[in-house]
This record gives structure tokens, sequence and C-alpha cells, in this order.
């Protein structure tokens, strides 16, 4: 038996073990359980300790000392913050990063970027150049189509109509660069 389900055998005994002689004490351990149940994976060690943490905030907050989350809320507010700092400047719509293809002579990766609007079936697709100021970065290509042509109505992707358009467009990129590239040529 590994480690971790030997700790929660031997966890899930001297939890029984413990609810029996709260029981043997005349603890009503039924008026317990029925007034606030929480349930936890007995192999998950952050589970145990969030549930832990959470019934002592309860005793405590219950006792009369009022919570204060201040601490907590700012340090959220503050990494919220920072992440979208992050996802705005750097990421904005970005959903894949490339490297250049095997043996191809531009030096730049791709950014692939996607939108689709709340309330609207229109989705927008961007391939750019990782770095835009490449001297072998390409202009950026983008279409627009309704997500109604990709899926089933029951909700399936339909692979060979959404594939075929994706490859459209990154020979449209590909394309592009050749037409530079014929271009810086002459």
């Amino acid at each position: 038996m590994s480690r971790r389900s030997n700790f929660g055998q031997w966890l899930s005994e001297r939890i029984l073990q413990r609810v029996g002689e709260r029981e043997e004490m005349g603890n009503d351990a039924k008026t317990s359980k029925t007034k606030n149940p929480k349930k936890a994976n007995l192999l998950d060690h952050h589970s145990l300790k969030h549930i832990l943490d959470e019934s002592v905030t309860e005793i405590v907050t219950s006792r009369g000392y009022v919570e204060d989350s201040i601490l907590d809320s700012g340090k959220y507010i503050v990494l919220n913050v920072l992440l979208q700092l992050i996802i705005n400047t750097k990421e904005k719509n970005a959903i894949l990063f490339t490297y250049p293809p095997p043996g191809s002579v531009t030096s730049t990766g791709l950014v692939v970027s996607s939108k689709l609007p709340r309330f609207s079936d229109l989705y927008t697709l961007t391939m750019a150049s990782a770095d835009p100021k490449s001297i072998s970065a390409n202009k950026p290509v983008e279409f627009t189509q309704s997500i109604t042509k990709w899926f089933t109505k029951d909700g399936l992707l339909v692979k060979a109509c959404s594939g075929k358009d994706v490859e459209g467009l990154v020979d449209e990129y590909a394309k592009e660069r050749r037409a530079n590239d014929s271009w810086a040529e002459t």
C-alpha cells in the first residue's frame, strides 16, 4: 500500500475512534453532524487542512471575534491586479505562443489570439509574429467566422470544419511571408 493510502486509512480509523470516544463521554455528536456537516477527502491533505481551518474560523468567530479580512482581501486584490496587468500587456487575447517552425528562415514564432465577444457567435482568430518589430515579422492575418458552422446541435465540435479554417489561416500567414520574402529579394 502506498504511504498516502496508509495515512488515509489511519486517519479514517482515528476519526472513527474519536467519534466513538465523544459519544461515550456524553457529547451529542449527532447534533454537531447535522448542524454544519463538512466532508473531506481523507487522502487529500489540502482538503483536510481547508476544512479544519474553516471549522476553526467558525468556532472563533462564533465566540464574538469579528474576522478582519482586509489582509486576505488585500493579497487577493494585489495578485489579481498583477495578473490582469500581465494579461493585458503581454498576452492580450493570446491562446498560443510558438517558436518558428523547424528549418524556417524566420526568427520569430507566432502569437495566436482569439476573441469571442459575449452574446455573439462570431469568433475571430488572429495570427501574428511573436516579435512584430523583427525584420522577419509578417503582417498579422485574421478571420472571423460564426461558431455555428463548427458545432453540432448537441454541442460537439466538428474538427473537420474548424480545422480547415485554421489551416487556411496558417497557410495565408505563410503565403504572406513568402510574398514579403520575394519582395525583399527584388
